[in-house]
């Protein structure tokens, strides 16, 4: 899949990266069907918000359709539209 991904200070590429998978019983997958940006992805544009590393898969600004769910999660089915 394709992912804005962090490179370090003022460097944000689109790159592909592993599609997504259920890593725990409460996971869910979701296919972004539209996003923003916030005031915390311009920290990270900056460079100033420590923790990031090369690489690192950004944004958590979107809505979309659930389209898989782990064994443990009861509040989500596929098909649900999420903010």
């Amino acid at each position: 899949m394709r992912a804005l991904c962090w490179h370090g200070k003022h460097d944000i590429r689109c790159d592909t990266v592993p599609d997504p998978g259920i890593e725990d019983g409460r996971d869910a997958i979701i296919k972004v069907t539209s996003c923003a940006i916030c005031g915390s992805d311009l920290h990270l544009f900056d460079g100033v918000m420590p923790g990031m590393e090369h690489g690192d898969v950004m944004g958590h600004e979107f809505m979309g359709e659930v389209v898989e769910v782990g064994r443990d999660n009861k509040a989500l089915k596929v098909g649900d539209r999420v903010v």
